[in-house]
């Protein structure tokens, strides 16, 4: 770390600490009810543009300056992309941070230090330190975590941090980073009015964060015109272009009765994903391909950090609400799949998994942003639906979904809370049937919050 870095550390922390003056949950009230939340409010909290980040990120002596960074786009498996990555390089002994979003129970779920939350004294302090100057400038909640979390990674001294973009990725304000690689996991349709109506112009936006000279990988992509794109972008750039799909990092793979993932790997032999759901093949192959990318450009990790990675990444990292199981006699599985390109998978999973279950119970809510009838069209037929809605002001009423379910010919029952939903579920669920808590984010965290899944092994 250069000597300066080291000076605005001994600068910064040592205020942070001495003028915090609000609690924790004061503080959480603050951030939810004076800057704009996208994942409560939606379109009316997003903001494109570098400006702030920008301000926000001199003011503090530009803290992600002080470690190299990953930059990890694309509609589906960013998180799961980004906490294999983070789980493989702390296992390969480097001090990782990891930075998502949303979170399911917990705020601090987003900014991770070799996979511990950030502590609540640092979220106050820095909220309290920061807020004279950060009020006028009138950031989202996004703007300001980001800022938050580079700064956290410095104050930690990490090694490497894992960046995930919020929404796009040519106006997000992470994309003030220039890291050591770029990934794109994949290309879908969501978030169309600020992304753009076709995949080639949604594509553009996430292509943003191609650096000039910068490695980029791309996950998967199926469209010749989507292709394209990148390959227009990072010739522009001169930075050089990999596509996971066409590098050969799997040479078999299939999904255990034990619900892991059996990898044969080109690199690394015989690997076994502890990540669920049929996505996740797809997810590994970009991880695998990012992972020979950082070795050739000389980022030390052994055979055997890769397979601990992918073997323990929930424990490693914490990660949470994909295909995940939480409750048995019934089965409960929770995924957090919320478009067209997410329920691609999901259906295919759900339908594979119909074979040994009795009956199946589909709990569904979506955000009122989506595109309800294409990700309706692409649920199971055969199946009891429970139509809800999430704890946000972004959620979709349970009684229009319900209408809208209907036109698809899946009726069901209305609930007004998820609670709601998985007591009705439960009550006419026997113990060997499935039920599946989906369509949304929110939904996912609701339920997790519910004492029934609330077990202390899920606590930290």
């Amino acid at each position: 770390m250069r000597r300066k870095d080291i000076n605005l550390i001994d600068y910064f922390y040592p205020r942070l600490i001495l003028i915090s003056c609000m609690t924790y949950d004061e503080t959480l009230h603050y951030l939810y009810t004076s800057v704009p939340v996208f994942q409560h409010s939606g379109a009316s909290a997003y903001k494109p543009g570098l400006q702030t980040s920008q301000a926000l990120d001199d003011h503090l002596g530009n803290p992600h300056t002080a470690y190299k960074t990953i930059h990890v786009a694309g509609t589906n498996g960013k998180g799961s992309v980004s906490h294999l990555l983070a789980a493989i390089l702390q296992q390969a002994g480097y001090k990782v941070g990891l930075y998502t979003s949303p979170h399911l129970v917990d705020f601090r779920e987003r900014i991770r230090v070799n996979g511990q939350m950030v502590p609540k004294e640092y979220v106050t302090n820095f909220v309290a330190s920061y807020k004279e100057f950060f009020e006028p400038l009138h950031p989202s909640f996004f703007e300001l975590t980001s800022t938050m979390a580079f700064d956290y990674f410095r104050h930690e001294q990490v090694e490497y941090a894992i960046i995930e973009t919020g929404l796009g990725g040519r106006l997000d304000s992470t994309n003030i980073i220039t890291p050591i690689l770029s990934i794109i996991t994949n290309i879908s349709a969501d978030h169309k009015q600020f992304l753009g109506e076709t995949l080639p112009e949604i594509a553009r936006e996430k292509a943003g964060i191609i650096k000039p000279e910068i490695p980029v990988l791309i996950g998967e992509t199926y469209y010749p015109e989507v292709k394209k794109v990148f390959e227009e972008v990072a010739a522009r750039l001169s930075a050089p272009l990999a596509f996971a799909q066409e590098m050969d990092v799997i040479r078999e793979s299939y999904l255990m009765d034990t619900g892991e993932w059996y990898f044969s790997s080109t690199d690394f032999g015989q690997l076994f994903g502890q990540l669920s759901g049929v996505v996740q093949c797809r997810n590994a192959t970009t991880v695998l391909a990012a992972i020979r990318i950082l070795i050739q450009t000389g980022v030390s990790i052994e055979r055997e950090a890769v397979r601990e990675g992918f073997e323990h990444v929930v424990e490693i990292t914490g990660l949470r609400g994909r295909w995940e199981t939480i409750h048995r006699s019934p089965t409960v599985i929770c995924d957090t799949g919320h478009n067209e390109g997410a329920w691609d998978y999901l259906s295919l999973h759900l339908e594979k998994l119909m074979k040994l279950y009795d009956n199946l119970h589909i709990i569904i809510g979506m955000a009122n942003d989506k595109e309800v009838d294409e990700v309706l069209d692409r649920m199971p037929q055969e199946a009891m639906y429970y139509y809800t809605q999430a704890s946000v002001p972004r959620a979709m009423p349970a009684a229009g979904l319900s209408i809208h379910g209907a036109m698809s010919g899946k009726t069901g029952f209305v609930c007004d809370t998820v609670e709601e939903a998985v007591r009705t579920a439960f009550g006419r669920a026997g113990s060997n049937d499935l039920i599946f808590i989906g369509g949304s984010t929110f939904v996912v965290a609701d339920a997790l919050t519910l004492p029934v899944f609330n077990t202390p092994e899920k606590q930290q």
